[in-house]
């Protein structure tokens, strides 16, 4: 006979209530009033009905309910939560398959990332690309075999006993609090994991693994370099089918390769993670510096530059000693130390220390295209997206607390404005917390925290909290475009500092004719110029709008016949302030447009008979459509409209 006491309200989000014994799994209670939903989903998001419950959970189906709950189930879809399950999933999977056909094999750890997962192990041999299929083959018998993840909870001692021979599971189990941790079984493997998983292998539908690199544990390089196979997983094949497709359309845009295919900029050895501009590549970045100080003087910026290097004591005031150290160089001059500046903030405030300041100044805003410097691991480097040395478009406003809501909403205006001129149109933000390492009191950062909420929330924004990822000095907004390849790039941020002007004692004189502590805003909104340049590449394939072209124009006269006229029309577009350029070449008219093709120049102005005999030129567009004959003039006027007005489609 069941006592009321052995009963428990179960509250599901799309199901409706039931009340069930303790000790049901939520497989069970969702099955009781709907069997169909329960087989669907792969795992729950639960909150107890507890006051003063925290924030909701993730588990397994199989997780047993003990207490009165809310549960949200979760089923497969193409959101992050239910890919990253998928994924990590996949993960375990793929290391039981290694496991099989290396039983020598020392795992390590196979977290689930963005768009897959990967699994770090110990191998005495080697493993190339070719024994990839070999492990797909041995994951699909996995996944055939519709083996459960199960879970187990057990003791430190217990799980150090299962992972005796495995160094880097003990190093881990070490560094857990809790007294107890949980493991997960798939077939014969063992794994040291929270999980949650779905509920057995013959749930993944669609997979593959798509490389194999190196990879030092815990990613610090004086540790042991391990195998790494990075693999991807999705609920239907259409869904990964469409995803290797974006992968291949990636490759083929990779600005690397098309850096070096428009010899826009270069690395060398000699300077391994510092990149080289080009003559082109110099057009490119002058053209987004143009326009970025066009915007900032409409915003009444005041532009400054500060030193590359300055000594070790500003950066010990500024906290970047304690907190950021690990990735500054350092320098002596004349036995004294430097640093080499990671960021431009310390320099912009001895700029607003150098005078006094009125109320009637506020806010005070200075912009700085500032050539930082950061140590950056030899691993990590990746073309301009990951450097050593990068040109950061930043700006410090320093302003009274009654001005922040303005000044921080015409911020997301101004980043609104800039990335649609620039083709993002598509991106989210999100809201960066506390982390572990900071300056300042909890109650200056919940006061920070509490205000950028209310401005995005204010402006009808939506927003995700990303917990403990704000810079040392404040939390912060971050802003995520996305490309045309569907991808995410974080470039714009706004970091609210109440901690900053407190260490370095920055005031001004208010109304009362009293001194007062002014709030310090930081924010780029293009972030590094080199790498922002570098998802342009990669988001139009090389083929920039016209504004942004090294060369907007080239002529191509059909043969050597028309070279008189080719350079009159050449010298007329040059005056006109065109970037153009002539091929007089002694080529098919075929071979040169393909050569202007491939130089992705916007424009082709081919000249002939035809043309030279009415004084017209005939337009090829590199994006196509008609080709048509027309005046100069008549061409000039509508080629200035479009870059004028620095538009995207022409």
């Amino acid at each position: 006979m069941l006592f009321e006491k052995d009963m428990i309200k179960i509250k599901f989000d799309d199901l409706g209530e039931i009340e069930v014994q303790k000790g049901t799994s939520i497989f069970e209670a969702a099955g009781f009033i709907d069997k169909k939903s329960a087989k669907k989903a792969i795992a729950a998001e639960i909150s107890s009905s507890k006051k003063g419950a925290g924030q909701s959970t993730l588990v397994d189906m199989s997780f047993i309910l003990d207490n009165n709950t809310q549960i949200n189930l979760i089923n497969p879809g193409p959101d992050e939560k239910s890919l990253d399950i998928l994924n990590h999933s996949a993960a375990h999977i793929m290391a039981a398959a290694i496991q099989k056909i290396y039983p020598e094999a020392i795992f390590a750890i196979g977290p689930s990332i963005k768009n897959g997962f990967y699994y770090d192990f110990e191998l005495e041999g080697n493993i190339s690309p070719d024994d990839l299929p070999i492990i797909e083959k041995q994951m699909k018998k996995m996944m055939g075999g519709n083996h459960a993840f199960l879970r187990e909870e057990v003791s430190k001692e217990k799980a150090k006993e299962i992972f005796k021979d495995n160094a880097f599971k003990l190093e881990l189990i070490s560094e857990i609090p809790e007294k107890n941790v949980s493991i997960y079984r798939t077939g014969d493997f063992i794994d040291l994991c929270t999980g949650p998983h779905i509920p057995s292998t013959s749930r993944i539908e669609a997979f593959k693994l798509l490389s194999i690199a190196g990879a030092y544990w815990r990613g610090d390089e004086k540790n042991q370099m391990l195998i790494r196979i990075y693999g991807t997983s999705f609920f239907s094949k259409e869904d990964l089918k469409n995803h290797l497709e974006r992968i291949e359309r990636a490759k083929q845009s990779d600005h690397r390769k098309i850096g070096k295919e428009l010899d826009l900029f270069s690395f060398h050895d000699e300077a391994p993670g510092f990149p080289f501009f080009h003559p082109r590549g110099m057009v490119i970045k002058n053209l987004i510096l143009d326009y970025w100080r066009e915007e900032h003087i409409k915003e009444n910026y005041l532009e400054v530059s500060t030193p590359i290097i300055m000594c070790n004591n500003l950066w010990k005031t500024s906290g970047h000693w304690d907190n950021y150290a690990e990735n500054m160089y350092f320098v002596e001059i004349d036995e004294n130390e430097y640093a080499v500046k990671p960021m431009n903030c310390p320099g912009n405030i001895l700029i607003y220390k150098n005078s006094q300041h009125s109320y009637r100044e506020l806010p005070l805003k200075y912009a700085e295209l500032g050539l930082v410097h950061r140590h950056e691991k030899s691993g990590v480097l990746h073309g301009l997206f990951r450097v050593r040395s990068f040109t950061q478009d930043d700006a410090h406003i320093f302003c009274t607390e009654d001005q922040l809501f303005n000044q921080i909403g015409s911020i997301i205006d101004l980043i609104d404005r800039m990335y649609r001129v620039f083709g993002f149109d598509r991106y989210h933000i999100e809201l960066s917390t506390r982390p572990d390492k900071s300056i300042g009191s909890v109650k200056m950062w919940d006061k920070a925290e509490g205000i950028l909420k209310d401005i995005i929330e204010g402006k009808n924004i939506d927003y995700k909290i990303n917990e403990g990822d704000g810079a040392f000095y404040g939390p912060k907004i971050d802003f995520h475009i996305r490309d045309c390849l569907d991808r995410t790039w974080q470039c714009a941020t706004i970091q609210l500092d109440f901690a900053m002007p407190e260490k370095f004692d920055i005031q001004y004189v208010g109304e009362d004719n009293k001194k007062h502590r002014p709030v310090m805003i930081h924010r780029v909104v293009l972030g590094s110029i080199e790498r922002f340049m570098g998802i342009l590449l990669e988001n139009y394939s090389g083929n920039l709008p016209p504004w942004l072209a090294p060369e907007q124009i080239i002529v191509l006269p059909i043969s050597e016949k028309y070279d008189k006229y080719s350079s009159k029309v050449y010298r007329e577009l040059k005056k006109a302030g065109c970037r153009v350029i002539i091929d007089r070449r002694v080529e098919s008219l075929n071979k040169k447009i393909r050569k202007a093709e491939m130089s992705r120049i916007p424009y082709m102005v081919i000249i002939g008979e035809k043309e030279e005999e009415s004084s017209t030129i005939t337009i090829r567009k590199k994006t196509g459509g008609e080709i048509r004959e027309v005046k100069i003039s008549d061409f000039l006027k509508a080629f200035k409209d479009i870059v004028n007005n620095r538009k995207i489609k022409y």
